[in-house]
């Protein structure tokens, strides 16, 4: 896959024209370049013809690291159940995936064919996004994380997606979002009618083998059928 850099994304992009796009946050103090390394891990076959997208969130201060300037999709206020959340930064940066989903959609990817995928705060903004977007999306996959903004989805949320393919996966021992935020945003999600995958690793903060095998089997029943005609 040939890589381009730009000042808002790292792009892998497939030797011939893309059928499917994957858009895939990063999460707090990383940037784009984070997720690219475990592309190749996924052996995913060439068929797909899949455009894996890795934006850079922008910098701002971060409340809960003292004030600290670092890439960050929203700033971290708490991370206490029911704490309070910067709900500003996380519908802007909400947009911002809006704007990488129509990018493609301009280079002729259907939107079925688009999937969106983070990790950590990265994944909040995926399952925040997704679940609102006006056109039907290939799923949404959310590495640990966590649904934020929750109390607004059943008003928000758009009929397209409300069948949307669900894949959310979380360490056991993540000490950073520990794994009941994430199960408690599975439950919440289902108790409205979603369609959630739920996989739990015995792992921290991070990502593993057998996870990256899950994401790749995930990616290819979403995205096997080839391109609409």
């Amino acid at each position: 896959m040939l890589k381009q850099e730009s000042a808002d994304a790292v792009v892998l992009a497939p030797a011939g024209t893309a059928a499917a796009s994957v858009i895939w946050l990063h999460g707090l103090g990383a940037d784009g370049n984070d997720f690219v390394p475990i592309v190749p891990e996924l052996r995913l076959p060439s068929s797909l013809a899949a455009r894996f997208v890795f934006p850079h969130a922008p910098m701002r201060a971060v409340t809960i690291n003292n004030g600290m300037r670092m890439r960050a999709w929203y700033d971290i206020l708490d991370l206490t159940p029911g704490g309070p959340q910067d709900e500003d930064g996380i519908r802007d940066s909400a947009a911002i995936l809006a704007r990488f989903i129509q990018r493609e959609r301009d280079a002729g990817v259907a939107a079925n064919r688009i999937v969106v995928a983070g990790f950590s705060q990265g994944g909040a903004i995926a399952l925040h996004a997704a679940l609102r977007h006006s056109e039907r999306l290939a799923g949404v996959m959310a590495l640990s994380t966590y649904l934020p903004l929750r109390a607004t989805l059943a008003t928000e949320a758009n009929p397209a997606n409300r069948d949307l393919p669900i894949l959310m996966c979380h360490g056991e021992f993540d000490a950073v979002l520990p794994l009941r935020l994430g199960s408690s945003s599975r439950d919440l999600l289902r108790a409205q009618g979603y369609a959630v995958e739920w996989k739990q690793y015995p792992m921290q903060h991070q990502v593993c083998m057998e996870e990256i095998q899950d994401i790749a089997a995930w990616l290819q029943a979403r995205l096997a059928g080839g391109p609409p005609r």
